[in-house]
């Protein structure tokens, strides 16, 4: 429970940090996807919320070309 807590927390302050610059390099928005990966992987996030996060990432990412 506190592992999953720790992982939540951690997933929430990366989209904040990504959210919050008007253009977050395209590090940034890897790590991110990399990180909701690891986590729908071991059951921590629904596998959908996955994909609808890394959407959303992957459409902000092709906007800031």
């Amino acid at each position: 429970m506190l592992r999953n807590r720790s992982v939540v927390t951690r997933l929430r302050t990366m989209q904040r940090q990504v959210g919050s610059t008007q253009a977050p390099s395209a590090d940034q928005i890897r790590a991110l996807i990399s990180a909701i990966d690891k986590a729908a992987k071991c059951g921590i996030i629904h596998e959908n919320a996955a994909h609808r996060r890394k959407a959303r990432l992957n459409k902000a990412l092709a906007a800031a070309k």
